[in-house]
């Protein structure tokens, strides 16, 4: 009697130690596929940030950039660079003109930044007083609207062609100074063209 007694509890207590085995296994086996579930999703989720912040691409339209950038020529934009900054002097911008979404990308320099008096008289352009010597343009024949010294608003930037004579930029009063929504983001890598190879926009 005893004797069935001790192999009924030695069973049973093998079926207990089993079935805790079976519950940890269990346990186990799901949190190895939650977190291979997580990991997939983390890794779509920074797939697509990654092509949102620097795989959206635009084509040069014209010769208002050259030579730096030439038409035809791939750029691609950096859409989060001015979520934490504000653009700067010397920056190469995409935007939509008067912010219509139709609007094809134009692509142009910022010369000057909020607060900033520009005028272009004799060919130089002229900030806060003095001649802009990081200008990359040698001469700006037309001064457009900036004949007259303009005054940027707390939201407003001046931008400008590198290839001077054949833009249409802040001077023209189709354009005019440009708003900070209005700039898509910034320009930071351009392909291969006929003339250059590719690299990083300056």
């Amino acid at each position: 009697m005893a004797g069935r007694r001790n192999r009924y509890n030695r069973k049973r207590g093998s079926q207990i130690s089993f079935r805790k085995r079976e519950k940890r296994f269990n346990i186990v086996s799901l949190y190895e596929v939650l977190q291979w579930v997580f990991l997939c999703f983390a890794a779509v989720f920074l797939g697509v940030a990654i092509i949102y912040a620097f795989g959206i691409k635009t084509s040069v339209i014209g010769e208002s950039m050259e030579p730096g950038l030439e038409s035809g020529q791939e750029v691609f934009i950096n859409k989060v660079a001015y979520q934490f900054t504000a653009p700067k002097q010397g920056d190469v911008v995409v935007f939509r003109p008067n912010g219509n979404e139709n609007a094809h990308y134009s692509i142009k320099r910022v010369i000057a930044v909020p607060g900033d008096r520009i005028q272009i008289t004799n060919g130089k352009v002229v900030i806060n007083g003095s001649v802009y010597t990081d200008d990359v343009a040698d001469d700006t024949r037309d001064g457009g609207v900036a004949q007259e010294e303009i005054t940027l608003g707390a939201d407003e930037y001046f931008v400008l062609g590198d290839n001077r004579n054949s833009s249409e930029d802040s001077r023209s009063a189709n354009i005019g100074n440009i708003s900070r929504e209005m700039i898509e983001g910034k320009t930071w890598y351009h392909g291969k063209g006929k003339n250059s190879d590719k690299g990083r926009v300056k």
